[in-house]
This record gives structure tokens, C-alpha cells and sequence, in this order.
């Protein structure tokens, strides 16, 4: 189920794969990934590291890597992207705490919980009112 929630995230100075098994951890520790799940990233080193395959193997997901040089294998990710950039206006904060409350609150109470998925197959839904309807077994409107 693709509901567009965002549901694991981490922030650091660096791109080494600590950075995406700090998210992947996220996730998991919220319940929401279940076995089977798709991790679906780009080839850079973070994902394609043994560090990370071994949690993914662990929790019982599977691992999906975009070919490369396609934007569109990774698609709903670079749109998060762009509309996080959008949003808070790329900015640069004074610390890295600043930063990350704010992405924070972008993604908790913004994106989460009030942004609407404008397509009437979700409803004109919220990511985190799709999942609620799909884990209560509700039909989304068509």
C-alpha cells in the first residue's frame, strides 16, 4: 500500500550508511514496515552496503535499487523533495538542530497529517488518513 507517508527519516553530516539504517530504524520502530516491504533507493554507496542489507534482511524486506541515470525509478521521493524544498523555502538555518525541527515539523504535522493527496482515487486523503483506512480495511474512494 503507497500512501505517501513518510515514515523513517534521519538527518546527519555525512552519507555513510549509518545515516539510512537510522531511518530504516525509525520505521520499523513505528510498526510500519511490514515483512515484504519494498526499500526502494538509488545505487549510492549508503544503500548498496552491507550495513544496510543486514537490517533489511533482518526485518524481512526487499531491497529495490533504481537504474541508473532514471530520475523516475525514484519518483515519489525526489517529488517529497522538491515540495519539502518548496515549502520551507531552502533556506539556511543557524544550526543543525534548527534545521531538523523544522524538517520535523514539515513532515509531523504538515505533511503527515494535513497535506492532501489531490487525486480522487486517495479521497483527497492525507497520507496518514490513507493508511488508517487501508489498516482499518476501508475501501478508498474510486
Amino acid at each position: 500500500m503507497a500512501t505517501r507517508e513518510i515514515v523513517g527519516y534521519s538527518m546527519a553530516d555525512h552519507h555513510r550508511a549509518t545515516l539510512v539504517v537510522d531511518a530504516l530504524a525509525m520505521a520499523a520502530g513505528r510498526g510500519r514496515l511490514r515483512p515484504g516491504c519494498i526499500v526502494h533507493s538509488d545505487r549510492g554507496a549508503e544503500y548498496t552496503s552491507d550495513e544496510l542489507r543486514r537490517p533489511i534482511d533482518r526485518l524481512g524486506l526487499r531491497q529495490s535499487m533504481g537504474r541508473t541515470g532514471s530520475c523516475y525509478d525514484n519518483a515519489a521521493a525526489e517529488s517529497f523533495f522538491a515540495l519539502l524544498k518548496a515549502e520551507i523555502d531552502t533556506r539556511h538555518w543557524p544550526d543543525r538542530n534548527t534545521a531538523r525541527a523544522e524538517i520535523f515539523a514539515f513532515i509531523e504535522t504538515f505533511y503527515n497529517r494535513k497535506r492532501l493527496r489531490k487525486h480522487p482515487l486517495w479521497g483527497y486523503l492525507t497520507p496518514l488518513e490513507i493508511r488508517q483506512r487501508h489498516e482499518q480495511g476501508h475501501v478508498l474512494a474510486a
